[in-house]
């Protein structure tokens, strides 16, 4: 099982949006160095949504090689499409993807019987470990837990990104899927507690910007250590915060690009971050102790 501090890793790009293939490479091995535990190439805060299915491939493809098997590397693949998410799907295990994190189909509203027989199409076409995502503030999409536990017993469904955050989730999940299955929290303002609760860890934002910490407090808190999680957690507050204060991942790549890891660029219709948002940022950044 996977577990701990799993960076939902930033894509670096150049003024005109075309990626930087040599920060990527320098962030891989930054947070290699940091202790990540693991990346996520190509998810909602990699801009997935705005590169297309070539350079999709190419980022998952590029971090796998980069990281030449020193940490695991889960490949966002999931769409609206069932047929599509089966061949992002096919092609990121096709190019050494680890596992796949297969977001909530996004914008038709699906029922949860659309949901869950969208990912068991999945799960029988490729044989990889599947991770499910659910995050209905940017999907209008919301799984039930009972819709979780029904996929849970298929063999490849090995957990799944629970970003609601609801902490009364984590028992319910667990009553249902069982200790075998992986239960992540998408919510970095509670992933302390969420982890402490019984989450298997973060898929993180604010571990782009503060990968040690994240790791060192996610650490603790799978292992029930209260007092060290929660006043780890305690410097990484303003992160939660601020790498919100506009659309992910707009801070976090300023506060990526801030730490000299990467050139300033970002896709439309996402826009540079807001020259009055700069100095919340940083403070939460001096706050955690990077900048």
């Amino acid at each position: 099982m996977i577990q701990g501090s799993i960076v939902a890793l930033v894509t670096p790009m150049f003024d005109n949006g075309d990626v930087d293939k040599d920060s990527l490479r320098k962030l891989v091995e930054f947070h290699i160095e940091q202790g990540t535990d693991a990346i996520v190439a190509m998810g909602t805060t990699g801009e997935s949504a705005t590169l297309d299915e070539e350079e999709h491939l190419d980022v998952v493809k590029s971090v796998v090689d980069y990281a030449a098997g020193r940490l695991p590397i889960i490949a966002g693949t999931g769409a609206n499409s069932t047929s599509e998410a089966i061949a992002l799907t096919t092609a990121a295990k096709g190019v050494g993807a680890d596992a796949c994190l297969l977001v909530t189909p996004y914008y038709n509203k699906p029922t949860q019987e659309g949901l869950y027989l969208h990912y068991k199409a999945i799960a029988e076409a490729v044989d990889i470990p599947q991770i499910l995502y659910n995050v209905p503030g940017r999907t209008a999409c919301d799984m039930l837990p009972e819709t979780i536990g029904r996929l849970a017993k298929i063999e490849n469904i090995v957990g799944v990104k629970e970003a609601t955050g609801d902490l009364s989730r984590v028992s319910v999940i667990r009553n249902l899927c069982g200790d075998d299955f992986a239960i992540y929290t998408g919510d970095d303002a509670s992933s302390c507690e969420f982890c402490l609760l019984g989450g298997n860890g973060t898929i993180t934002v604010s571990g782009n910007v503060a990968p040690r910490l994240v790791h060192e407090m996610i650490t603790a808190a799978i292992n029930g250590d209260r007092e060290t999680s929660t006043s780890i957690d305690a410097n990484l507050t303003g992160l939660h915060t601020q790498l919100f204060i506009q659309s992910n991942p707009i801070p976090v790549k300023w506060a990526v690009a801030e730490m000299g890891l990467m050139s300033k660029g970002i896709r439309l219709p996402l826009t540079w971050l807001t020259e009055e948002c700069f100095e919340e940022v940083r403070t939460a950044m001096q706050q955690a102790c990077v900048l």
